[in-house]
């Protein structure tokens, strides 16, 4: 747990935008060790995109599903292709190692939330900045 406490913070910053657009919030729901797969951890986190918000350009530890649980959310990501608008219900993988280079809510007047679920070493930090 004590872990999980000090990646948090750090993806918090890493996916804060470029000046002038609205930060978006992020939650930690679930960290568990993964049993069958020694030295992995499965965390989940929600992503609150207020009204235009986005995240910076980053990159994660390991692989990452991301669910649209509300609004529409645009991502794209070096691995997978050009920019795609994704609504409520639908899903996306980023593999490890890969770029996501835009990460926003696609709506200026309502608000977007996702579901990230990791799958990284344990005690590695979720999300960094891209180089």
């Amino acid at each position: 747990m004590m872990r999980t406490r000090l990646v948090l913070p750090l993806l918090l910053m890493s996916l804060s935008p470029a000046l002038g657009a609205p930060a978006a919030e992020v939650k930690q729901v679930l960290a568990e060790t993964l049993a069958n797969a020694p030295g992995q951890k499965l965390t989940a986190v929600t992503v609150n995109y207020p009204p235009g918000g986005k995240s910076a350009t980053h990159k994660h530890a390991g692989s990452v599903f991301a669910f649209v649980v509300s609004g529409k959310i645009r991502s794209q990501n070096s691995a997978t292709g050009p920019a795609r608008v994704y609504g409520a219900g639908e899903g996306f993988f980023e593999p490890q190692g890969s770029t996501h280079m835009i990460s926003e809510n696609a709506s200026a007047t309502e608000p977007a939330t996702l579901l990230a679920v990791f799958v990284a070493p344990d005690g590695a930090m979720l999300t960094m900045p891209a180089k």
